[in-house]
This record gives C-alpha cells, structure tokens and sequence, in this order.
C-alpha cells in the first residue's frame, strides 16, 4: 500500500511502517470529550499459506481454523498466555461453504469496550480463509471461535489456549 494511499473510511491516510515502529498515543480525555482510542493495527495480507487439509473431525478442523488464523494474521495475534485481565473477548460463529470459503459470519458476543476487535476478528476470519473441503464433516458446516484480545489489540483464538 503507498504511503500516501487513502483508506475507505473517512480518507485517512496509512503510512507505510510496520505496526510495531507506529507511535501510538493516548491522550486523557477532557471532560464531556470523547476518549482517544489508539488506532488498531493493521494487518498486511499474508504470504502465501499451504492448502488446508480436509479434516475428518470437528475437533480436528477447529484447531486447523485456529492455527490458519494465527497463520493469516502474523501481525495481530500472539500465541503465548492471554493477559488478565483481556482487552476484549468478540465471539464469531462462522458458517462455510462446501469449499471451505466462508458464507456468512455472525457476532455472537460483542465486546463492552473496544468494539473495533470485532471487525478485526471478522477481517481476520475472512484472510484465513479458505479452510479446507468441508464434505467430510456433517452438516451444518459452521464453527464459533472466541478470540482473546490483548491490550496491543492482538488476538488469539481461544481454541488454541485448550490442550
């Protein structure tokens, strides 16, 4: 993206910096003002990633879906011990096609506070996919994933905290 590229919302300008070298800055908010909320990050699109192997169990498939999550969106997720407390905690239930694309997406639990990590956490969905032949598995082909939000405002799906 060059660095004088216009976004679709509100023509902001993105610079060309990885997320980690932006500066973010927290201003305390002036009484009857709004809160600054700190820009969430942005994730560039991912190298090429391996064809999903078509999964027999549905146990099986969730922990590939975490781990091709993880994969799709190196920049925004962790894979260590979530923080306590946790920034946000969005939960999507998602509903594929027999190619694994993803038809549709459904927010089950919206976060109290920074909602933007549910738009992140749908992107974040979509970038991942597709997600293997799903003939395999009975029908309906649909799976929720919780993802656990850090203050940096990077996620990792709860299915990959389960042993």
């Amino acid at each position: 993206m060059a660095a004088g590229s216009l976004t679709a919302c509100g023509g902001t300008q993105v610079q060309d910096r990885p997320v980690q070298d932006r500066p973010v800055v927290i201003t305390a908010p002036t009484p009857g003002a709004p809160a600054v909320v700190p820009p969430a990050p942005v994730a560039p699109a991912p190298a090429a990633m391996p064809a999903p192997v078509a999964a027999r169990t549905w146990k099986d498939f969730r922990r590939q879906a975490a781990l091709r999550l993880v994969q799709a969106n190196p920049n925004i997720t962790y894979t260590g011990a979530p923080p306590d407390p946790l920034l946000a905690i969005p939960v999507l239930e998602v509903e594929l096609n027999a190619d694994g694309s993803v038809r549709r997406i459904e927010v089950m639990r919206h976060p109290r506070q920074a909602k933007d990590t549910t738009q992140m956490a749908i992107d974040a969905v979509r970038r991942a996919a597709p997600y293997g032949d799903m003939r395999h598995l009975p029908r309906p082909w649909k799976f929720a994933e919780v993802f656990l939000f850090d203050d940096d405002r990077r996620f990792k799906p709860r299915t990959l905290q389960d042993p």
